[in-house]
């Protein structure tokens, strides 16, 4: 339901992904209309996450949720993102309010997540706020890899996103 302002109180429509052997999770901020409408993560075309992907695994995706949820799993990687519910115009995330933060520690109590990496600084921002102090996991903070993200090229965020492959 819009509200008059422009923003939208939405709930986030997709179920963490992740396998029991997930050794990292990938926290984005909060799905995109283009997401929410292709119905998995970094639905949007022009988002160079999977693009990355494809770099760092020397390999080649097509958009199919279904293979891209078995190089996940191939992987040992989990996505989901950092915010549950928030008030938003659009897909801005500068206008995230009211916000109600993701469940992460149970997806790290039912994996074997060793790190968790934050895909933008939205997603690191409500990360830190997240209590998981019980946890040995710091979250380390990556630049965006959405196509507002202009200051970063391709070459920048394989060379600042290679860290995740020690953690594999």
């Amino acid at each position: 339901m819009k509200k008059l302002d422009g923003y939208e109180r939405v709930i986030h429509p997709l179920n963490p992904f992740y396998e029991k052997d997930s050794k990292i999770l990938i926290l984005g901020s909060f799905p995109s209309i283009k997401t929410r409408e292709y119905g998995f993560f970094y639905g949007h075309p022009q988002n160079r996450f999977w693009k990355l992907m494809e770099i760092l695994f020397n390999t080649s995706l097509s958009r199919d949720i279904d293979e891209r949820k078995k190089f996940l799993s191939e992987n040992k990687i989990a996505l989901y993102d950092s915010i549950f519910q928030c008030d938003i115009i659009m897909s801005s995330d500068s206008s995230i309010k009211n916000v109600v933060l993701s469940d992460i520690e149970s997806i790290i109590k039912n994996s074997e997540i060793r790190e968790v990496f934050l895909n933008g600084a939205t997603s690191y921002k409500y990360f830190k706020k997240n209590n998981l102090k019980d946890f040995s996991i710091r979250g380390i903070k990556l630049p965006s890899t959405s196509p507002l993200n202009a200051r970063y090229s391709l070459d920048d965020l394989v060379d600042s996103w290679k860290i995740i492959l020690s953690y594999l």
